[in-house]
């Protein structure tokens, strides 16, 4: 290490660009260096909290693994764990009671999605008289805020929708949301990985004209060539492990940003981009598209530009396709298989799928160095749905899976069996705790979950 030390706050600067730097050696011990700058975390790495989710529930049957504890077998919707088992708990026996009717008649899948990280029960309106909670990711943003550049990130596979009725008289906020600011507003989640990429980064000068949007994105100009000149200067005072640590650094958030590139040549002319408005960049295949959105969310992480995120991969009751597992039909309408053979099986197939892409998720943070360990340890990522069985439209024994170390505050690798109907709160109150958030209780919880 070099004897100049480096604020963990460094941002590297040039023509409207602001990059965060990843962890370096001559970070330690050093101290902010400025009072607008964020504080950094005492004592080691901070910790994580993400929440990803699924719609429609899955094929009970197939999910429950056999055995308790670390000497569990998978079972066949679980196999893609066998990779990444030593990471990931799976967790059986959890509940959401108002997500169920409760005297309001159908409308599961509206209430699953605003039940999943609220543990409330949505007030029935195809209005904008919506209410429901404040969701657990927000509880811990606002204890966070301040410490990172983004107090929590609110992320998509499908756009959302605040008006209008999507199921059974429930307004469609409540289907397309996770993330609640309040128990009347929601937060609107990013879906386009360009736009994610360009707020991490502050790519362009402020007040950009649209004419001076459209001219970067055809000139496809590097961020890393926004920044050239700051990054020379910053090398001269690293050493040689740093510069290669960076170095890897710029490399990777390259080949992140050539990925994109090739999403949008793909999807259309980014020459057309003369507005503000949501630019139509959105990978037509779902697995790039979870791909990208998981990767700027670990690059996040790895910047500690936030501690909290939500990932709605698609909105429940979605009756997206998968063409790439041979299944064209659409989830929604096949998790209603009423016991047809090849209707279970491609649920099967998409069930598998998701399951894969979680772990895929898992290996990427567990391939993170940080401090004396990895980004996975320092990480709570709960894995799920609010429907237990896409048939029935239960919502006990939900698929509910929990990866990471949480700053050596978990023990996963294991299957954990709670009594049926322990509410699913009970975890996030949990996990809330770990991150030393002060709260007595959160939705239906009736305390913590012991044995995580």
């Amino acid at each position: 290490m070099s004897g100049s030390s480096v604020s963990r706050r460094t941002m590297l600067r040039g023509m409207g660009t602001a990059m965060a730097l990843p962890w370096l050696e001559s970070m330690a011990g050093s101290q902010v260096a400025t009072s607008s700058a964020l504080a950094a975390a005492p004592g080691g790495p901070p910790t994580r909290l993400a929440f990803l989710f699924v719609p429609n529930g899955v094929h009970a049957p197939h999910w429950r693994p056999s055995g308790t504890g670390s000497d569990w077998t998978a079972s066949p919707l679980l196999e893609p764990l066998q990779q990444v088992r030593q990471h990931v708990s799976v967790l059986s026996g959890l509940a959401h009671h108002n997500a169920k009717a409760l005297g309001d008649g159908p409308g599961d899948h509206a209430r699953s999605a605003a039940c999943f990280l609220t543990g409330a029960h949505p007030y029935k309106t195809a209005g904008t008289d919506i209410s429901v909670g404040v969701s657990a990711d927000q509880i811990a943003a606002r204890h966070l805020e301040g410490q990172t550049r983004f107090s929590s990130l609110e992320l998509g596979c499908e756009g959302g929708r605040q008006s209008g009725d999507c199921d059974s008289g429930y307004a469609c906020a409540y289907s397309t949301n996770i993330s609640w600011h309040s128990s009347r507003t929601p937060n609107a989640k990013e879906t386009n990985p360009r736009l994610l990429f360009e707020r991490l980064f502050e790519v362009g000068p402020g007040r950009e004209t649209m004419a001076a949007r459209a001219e970067r994105m055809r000139t496809r100009k590097s961020i890393l060539d926004y920044v050239r000149s700051d990054a020379r200067r910053l090398d001269a005072r690293l050493g040689r492990g740093d510069r290669q640590r960076l170095e890897e650094y710029f490399e990777s958030v390259r080949q992140l940003e050539q990925r994109i590139e090739l999403v949008e040549t793909m999807e259309q002319d980014p020459s057309q981009l003369t507005s503000f408005e949501r630019p139509e960049g959105v990978p037509g295949d779902f697995r790039e598209h979870l791909d990208l959105m998981s990767e700027l969310m670990v690059l996040a992480f790895k910047l500690d530009m936030t501690r909290v995120t939500s990932f709605m991969w698609s909105n429940e009751g979605s009756n997206r396709s998968y063409p790439f597992l041979d299944v064209p039909e659409g989830h929604h309408q096949l998790s209603h298989h009423k016991g047809d053979a090849a209707m279970i099986e491609k649920i099967r197939r998409i069930d598998q799928f998701h399951v894969e892409r979680f772990a895929r998720f898992v290996e990427r943070l567990a391939a993170e160095p940080e401090g004396d360990g990895t980004l996975l340890d320092n990480s709570m990522i709960v894995f799920g749905s609010a429907i237990g069985d896409g048939n029935r439209h239960n919502h006990d024994d939900l698929p509910i899976l929990l990866a990471g170390g949480g700053s050596g505050t978990l023990r996963p690798g294991r299957h954990v069996a709670y009594e049926p109907n322990t509410p699913l709160c009970n975890l996030y109150a949990s996990l809330l705790d770990r991150m030393d958030v002060p709260v007595k209780g959160f939705g239906d919880s009736t305390g913590h979950l012991a044995d995580l």
